[in-house]
């Protein structure tokens, strides 16, 4: 199935989702296969992660840091949590349109 691409991608062209799948998972194996370290190599992003949640809960740092780390806890939850329900939802509509 050909779909448009939402923005312009090489001209504009028609572009094969599935082979886009494809080229992505390729990519993403390669890498890893190269890769010494896989939690080194995804630090940043972890730090990044919870720099967002603590910018979240206590923007100013003003809190104990035990309360603060205690709320980010809270917030991932909420997160993860709000993504589980998101995919089961998708799940459950992709199941009754098939």
């Amino acid at each position: 199935m050909t779909a448009e691409h939402p923005y312009p991608v090489a001209g504009d062209r028609p572009v094969d989702q599935a082979k886009r799948r494809a080229a992505a998972k390729v990519a993403a194996h390669t890498r890893w296969a190269h890769e010494d370290d896989r939690r080194a190599a995804t630090q940043a992003a972890r730090d990044g992660l919870q720099r967002r949640f603590e910018d979240e809960v206590d923007p100013h740092r003003q809190l104990d840091p035990v309360e603060r780390a205690r709320r980010v806890e809270s917030a991932k939850r909420a997160h993860f949590t709000r993504l589980a329900r998101m995919s089961a939802e998708s799940r459950a509509a992709r199941k009754k349109s098939a």
